[in-house]
C-alpha cells in the first residue's frame, strides 16, 4: 500500500471507528444516505433505543477535536423518544455535554458550537444555519426544579436564529428567542427575547446596539 493510500485509509479508520458504525447502526432516524454521525476522540454516549437522530443532509459531529491531540472529553445522552433533528452539517466541538431528555427535541440548522458546550434539552431547544457558537457556551431551556408555592413554567422553548453569533461564556436559558443576525456579547446571560440584528450584553443580556452585521 503506497503512502497515499495508507494516510486515506487511516483517515477513514479515524472518522469511522467502531463506535461510530455502531451508533449509526443502532440509533434510529431518517438520514441521508452519506450523512454520519460522528463522535470524535474520547466521547461518552447513551442513546436510548427509542432515540431519533434525523439527518436532512450533511453531518451531525459530537466532540469533534480542533487539533490532533485534544484530550477533552465529550458526552451526549438522548433518553426515550428524544430526538436531534439536524438539517445540514453542525458541528458541536471537544469537551461538550449534551443531554436531551425524555420527548424533547434539539433541533439544528448548520454551523458549530466550540469547546466545553453544555446543552440541557428538556422540550426544545432550535439552533438556525450559519451559527457560530464561542466557547463554554450553556443553554438549558428548563429551570430543572421548582420554587415550592410559586407558580412558573419550568420548561419553555428557545429559538436561536440564523446567522446568529454568541461569544464566549454565554448562557441562554429557557423562553428566550434570538432574532437572525444577532450578536450576544461574551460573558453575557440572555434571560429575555433578543431582536433581529441587535448587540447584546451584561448580566441579564440588554441590546447596546441595534441594525449591527458581522462576518
Amino acid at each position: 500500500m503506497n503512502k497515499k493510500l495508507q494516510k486515506i485509509y487511516a483517515s477513514t479508520i479515524h472518522l469511522f471507528k467502531y463506535d461510530n458504525f455502531i451508533v449509526n447502526i443502532k440509533t434510529k432516524g431518517v438520514r441521508k444516505q452519506m450523512s454520519r454521525i460522528l463522535l470524535f476522540g474520547n466521547c461518552g454516549y447513551s442513546i436510548h433505543k427509542s432515540a431519533q437522530i434525523n439527518l436532512k443532509n450533511g453531518h451531525f459531529a459530537v466532540n469533534r477535536c480542533i487539533t490532533k491531540k485534544d484530550p477533552f472529553i465529550g458526552n451526549i445522552e438522548m433518553y426515550p423518544n428524544s430526538e436531534i433533528n439536524a438539517q445540514n452539517t453542525f458541528f458541536i466541538h471537544s469537551g461538550c455535554d449534551v443531554m436531551v431528555f425524555n420527548n424533547a427535541k434539539l433541533n439544528l440548522g448548520s454551523g458549530y458550537i466550540n469547546r466545553y458546550c453544555k446543552i440541557r434539552c428538556y422540550n426544545s431547544i432550535t439552533i438556525g444555519d450559519n451559527v457560530a457558537i464561542s466557547e463554554n457556551f450553556s443553554i438549558w431551556d428548563s429551570d430543572a426544579h421548582s420554587i415550592v408555592g410559586k407558580e412558573h413554567l419550568k420548561t419553555q422553548p428557545i429559538f436561536i436564529g440564523n446567522n446568529v453569533w454568541i461569544g464566549t461564556n454565554v448562557t441562554v436559558l429557557k423562553g428566550v428567542t434570538i432574532g437572525d443576525g444577532a450578536i450576544i456579547a461574551a460573558g453575557a446571560v440572555v434571560t429575555r427575547d433578543i431582536p433581529s440584528n441587535c448587540l447584546a450584553s451584561g448580566i441579564p443580556a440588554k441590546v447596546i446596539k441595534e441594525n449591527v452585521k458581522w462576518k
